[in-house]
């Protein structure tokens, strides 16, 4: 399932592989910087929509986990009505009050079992979804930097309005 991120990261890389090569030099090419840049700042903006989406599948592993506490009380409440409904006499009453420890330990362990699966299940999602927002910021953060050592070695210097006209040559040795 490729993100908003991917696509954009995907896109930009496709630009600087499709680019042109600059006059006189099979290691360098030509991109639009501000098309670039626009790449890599719609990006940025996306990684919020992410953390969004992770906050979201936490509060469903709560309603979940609230759910589960509250089927676990229902059975419980279920099991002590129905211990009450057997009690008639001194054996009845026994074999009901067994019956009813036995059906609250059951629900508890249920309960448990289901509280701990999603935990981990919760726990492994936040997990990977961590680790992808860790590696394209990692990899957002390597563009940028290739393309701040390049505008710095053309005499880009840092000027975004750029000049009318030229383009900003990429500097793909940098990738190496």
């Amino acid at each position: 399932m490729a993100t908003a991120v991917d696509e954009l990261l995907d896109m930009l890389f496709d630009m600087i592989d499709e680019a042109k090569n600059a006059a006189f030099s099979g290691e360098k090419c030509v991109i639009e910087r501000d098309k670039a840049l626009d790449l890599i700042e719609d990006a940025k903006k996306q990684l919020p929509v992410d953390l969004a989406e992770a906050r979201k599948i936490l509060n469903a592993r709560n309603e979940y986990l609230a759910a589960a506490k509250r089927e676990a009380e229902e059975i419980r409440k279920r099991a002590e009505i129905e211990a009450n409904q057997m009690v008639s006499e001194a054996p009845v009453m026994a074999q009901a009050r067994q019956k009813a420890r036995e059906v609250l330990t059951h629900a508890d362990e249920e309960a448990k079992k289901t509280c701990r699966e999603t935990n981990e299940y919760c726990v492994d999602l936040l997990r990977r979804t961590e680790d992808a927002l860790a590696a394209a910021h990692a990899e957002m953060r390597q563009v940028h930097n290739q393309f701040r050592s390049g505008m710095a070695g053309s005499g880009g210097g840092g000027d975004r309005s750029g000049s009318a006209g030229i383009s900003r040559m990429y500097d793909a040795e940098a990738d190496e």
